[in-house]
């Protein structure tokens, strides 16, 4: 690892300004910010016209291992996020086996420190009869509740369990907010349901309102810590406008619910649209984007699901639910900043400020001196298109494929190592666990 690192006359981007100036890296830490710094570090970077940015946070992965690798794995996905400007990631528990074990989340975190070249920490799963290993687990961002039926077999859908969660765990808890009791009621009419529209009347905004208005009451209740995971409709919108005082609830939302509406997302891309939960019409989709600028949403997540271009192009009922979307976040949020959708600082406090605060990060998510040196530098007007086929992700697909973008990472930095750089890794060094304070 290079001991110093030079960015000479970028634009700096803190919490509520842009600023031009230098930025030294020290032992893999920020060292100073300043106006001028003079030169001396054994590496100097002065490439005009780029913009330094806090490392992306994804609080929201699927990288599969153990026991799905075939569709990605923490060394590819790792690979991915890099190429994404993201510098650390939370991944979910929904592997083979689930990791509901304080012995199975340290052997995700061995396997990461051997194959993540960015950050990272794990997700313990709930299950109806693991409390004791909820409690037992240290240094993780959370317990992660799957209230409805998804990829894997976790499911808590009694209210007792759930109830028993909330009241003793002693950590954040994040929920996949989709009553079972009503998707199952809706699943009654299958005989009626045959296309890939049917997704969204299967899983309905009144199954996320159920077990959204569920887990609100129960985090009040026990004054638990409460994130709810990809918020998809306007009515979780309007229930969480009521709570933004409490200070113990938070919530994500992803590009692709962002970005995408129904029916017409269904029509041209069918089985690989399908996500839990659906996207919805653009009454939803605009209301998404107001809680985001709003600040009722706190933070912007990827869920990055891959599943191969085989599995997704099955038939309506046997197509898997889930989309890549590590590698392609930032480069969307950035062509939103240039199209005036939204500005670089709200960009970089959804994905980068936000989600350290959310979760307790340690020293991560923004630029300041004493922090890791965990940044990206980004080209503002790089134009080019997503393509497929030059994807790091093994799913090697994205619906934002052909999409012009304008706004690239060019490098990317974790704990002061250089792991990216216009299309080549460097990976002799690994990331490292999370800390959460």
């Amino acid at each position: 690892m290079l001991e110093s690192i030079l960015f000479k006359k970028v634009d700096i981007v803190f919490p509520d300004e842009i600023k031009n100036g230098d930025l030294l890296v020290r032992n893999g830490k920020i060292a100073d910010i300043s106006w001028h710094i003079p030169d001396g570090a054994e590496l100097v970077i002065k490439d005009s016209g780029l913009t330094l940015l806090p490392g992306v946070i994804d609080p929201h992965v699927h990288f599969r291992e153990p026991g799905m690798e075939w569709k990605e794995d923490i060394e590819s996905g790792s690979m991915a996020a890099a190429s994404g400007g993201v510098t650390s990631f939370f991944e979910m528990p929904n592997t083979n086996p689930p990791a509901a074990t304080e012995k199975l989340i340290l052997d995700k975190k061995n396997t990461a420190s051997e194959k993540s070249i960015v950050n990272y920490n794990f997700f313990i799963g709930a299950t109806s009869n693991n409390i004791e290993e909820l409690i037992r687990v240290k240094n993780i961002p959370g317990i992660k509740v799957f209230m409805g039926s998804s990829t894997g077999g976790l499911l808590i859908d009694d209210y007792r369990d759930l109830e028993n969660i909330f009241q003793r765990a002693d950590k954040l808890i994040a929920v996949h907010a989709e009553s079972e009791s009503v998707i199952k009621k809706n699943k009654k009419h299958s005989a009626c349901y045959s296309d890939f529209t049917d997704h969204m009347l299967i899983r309905s905004p009144e199954a996320a309102v159920e077990a959204v208005k569920q887990a609100v009451y129960l985090a009040e209740k026990y004054h638990q810590r409460l994130h709810i995971c990809h918020i998809s409709s306007k009515d979780e919108v309007e229930i969480l406008k009521k709570e933004t005082g409490a200070g113990l609830i938070s919530s994500e939302v992803t590009p692709q619910h962002l970005m995408f509406n129904a029916p017409d997302i269904y029509y041209e891309f069918k089985g690989f649209a399908q996500v839990n939960p659906p996207v919805r019409s653009r009454y939803h989709q605009e209301s998404l984007w107001e809680g985001l600028k709003s600040g009722i949403i706190d933070c912007i997540a990827t869920d990055h699901a891959p599943h191969t271009i085989k599995e997704k192009q099955q038939p309506f009922g046997k197509a898997p639910s889930g989309m890549p979307g590590i590698e392609t976040a930032l480069p969307v949020m950035l062509n939103n900043v240039n199209r005036g959708y939204c500005s670089l600082n709200q960009v970089v406090k959804w994905m980068s400020m936000g989600p350290a605060e959310i979760f307790r990060v340690y020293n991560k998510g923004f630029i300041k001196s004493g922090y890791d040196a965990d940044l990206v530098l980004v080209d503002l007007k790089a134009r080019k298109k997503i393509i497929n086929d030059k994807l790091y992700t093994k799913s090697k697909w994205s619906l934002f494929n052909n999409m012009d973008i304008q706004g690239w990472p060019v490098a990317t930095f974790v704990n002061g190592t250089l792991v990216y750089r216009e299309g080549d890794f460097f990976t002799d060094l690994k990331g490292q666990e999370i800390i959460f304070y």
